[in-house]
């Protein structure tokens, strides 16, 4: 059926719409990085809140995601797309205007709740606006944007405190924010369509919660155990985290039962692929977070390079990954298979890990870019195709829940870095323990990858 110009025009509008949210997303989960010198300066903060600006987002985002999917499949895209923006563009002034390290961390929990609104919207607006063959060219968009964006956050960071816009030096990096904001609500109200799913369910309240407790049991003792000494509590909290993860899957297994939805699908675990994709997705999303938030600290305290350097260092890493998304694992992938993200997960933990190694010496400009520019290609050869390997033996009947799922393995992956990387240099500030942990959380990574079937693409529907 043809479609009038008008039309096209207006679908692809809100197409540039939800991308634009997209990037905007992603880009400040990791946009704070170059900044955090300058903030730890100036509102005195701790190494652990330090930390707890980066990871967060990372948690609040992971936590809330499935339930605001669950939202705008019960309230309607739009509306959701349009709460999530405004509360983020809100959140984005809180940032910029907090005056002491405990308001910031606040209000980059408030970012990570509004994007988990947000985010969601985004595919399922896709999802309604393009037909299922229409969706592969536009979603391959969205692979790409996003591996970009995430490299893309702390160098748009530093070029926003070089620029001094206004003297608001770090706080232009949230600032920023507003007028994007503001233009995507106006081109959201006008553009996106108000459709909803028929038959939407209510939220599992009991299972987002589940969820809440198990990541801070986890993440709070890994954060703040390093500088208190690792007292009971901390352990405490790290032994209660297999209990909670039981206890979650027998509340989903339970209102499986009932027929009910749920935030988790238990019978995906029994797919190899689907559980190695997530476990490798996790890893990698540390190791590419944890990375990034080292090498932009180290660069500026260890080096003494302005933000404005730390951003041009990263720039042949963004070069990178765009490469290696968007020409060696995508056009390599169907004929590779696993071969292409192990091969980028090994190749990303030893140049990454020699990056850093590197610092404290301060080696050439020039050997650092050389370097950075195959760690880049190395974290896109993985970026691109970790999620179509993990959803190639999904069916059609789990495909909601599935891509779920992994988003929020991504999330959390995005939070661990900031603790187990981040933290490994927060504790001494040197390299070389952050070094050994992000070769060992790639390594996961790499080893996750190896572990997959030989043969990924060719049944589905096992779980559909």
């Amino acid at each position: 059926m043809s479609m009038s110009p008008q039309a096209e025009t207006r679908r692809n509008l809100a197409l540039l719409t939800v991308m634009l949210a997209f990037v905007l997303d992603i880009a400040d989960s990791t946009i704070v990085n170059t900044a955090l010198p300058a903030i730890q300066h100036e509102l005195a903060a701790s190494n652990a809140a330090a930390q707890w600006m980066v990871a967060g987002y990372f948690l609040s985002f992971s936590v809330f995601l499935v339930a605001g999917g669950r939202l705008g499949d019960l309230f309607g895209y739009r509306r959701l797309f349009l709460t999530g923006v405004a509360t983020f563009t809100l959140a984005s002034l809180g940032c910029g205007l907090s005056q002491s390290a405990d308001q910031l961390v606040g209000w980059r929990v408030a970012q990570g709740c509004a994007a988990a609104l947000m985010g969601p919207q985004v595919m399922a607006v896709v999802q309604v606006l393009f037909s299922p063959t229409e969706r592969i060219a536009k979603l391959a968009w969205f692979g790409t944007l996003g591996g970009i964006a995430a490299v893309l956050g702390p160098i748009v960071g530093g070029l926003l405190i070089a620029a001094n816009p206004m003297g608001l030096g770090w706080r232009a990096v949230f600032l920023i924010n507003l007028p994007i904001g503001l233009i995507a609500l106006a081109a959201g109200a006008r553009f996106l369509p108000a459709a909803r799913a028929s038959g939407a369910q209510g939220l599992d309240f009991a299972g987002t919660a589940l969820l809440g407790a198990g990541l801070v049991a986890l993440l709070v003792p890994m954060v703040q155990g390093p500088g208190l000494g690792w007292p009971l509590w901390t352990m405490a909290l790290l032994a209660a985290v297999p209990l909670i993860a039981a206890l979650g899957l027998a509340h989903a297994r339970a209102r499986g039962r009932a027929g009910k939805d749920r935030l988790i699908e238990p019978t995906l675990f029994h797919d190899r692929a689907f559980t190695l994709g997530l476990s490798a997705s996790v890893c990698f999303s540390a190791g590419v977070s944890g990375f990034v938030l080292v090498f932009a600290l180290a660069v500026q305290r260890l080096l003494g390079r302005s933000p404005l350097d730390t951003a041009l260092l990263l720039a042949p890493f963004g070069l990178g990954v765009s490469l290696g998304i968007a020409f060696v694992g995508r056009k390599l992938l169907p004929r590779l298979g696993k071969w292409i993200p192990f091969t980028g997960a090994s190749a990303m933990a030893l140049f990454g890990a020699t990056v850093l190694l590197l610092v404290p010496g301060a080696p050439p400009t020039l050997l650092l870019a050389a370097l950075l520019v195959p760690t880049g290609l190395a974290m896109g050869m993985v970026a691109g195709p970790l999620t179509p390997i993990a959803l190639a033996r999904v069916g059609h009947a789990h495909a909601g829940i599935a891509s779920g799922m992994l988003k929020t393995a991504q999330q959390v992956g995005g939070a661990l870095g900031a603790s187990i990387v981040g933290g490994a240099w927060f504790a001494g500030q040197g390299t070389h323990s952050a070094a050994l942990a992000l070769a060992v959380v790639l390594g996961g990574a790499a080893l996750c990858a190896l572990a997959l079937p030989r043969t990924l693409f060719g049944s589905t529907g096992e779980h559909g």
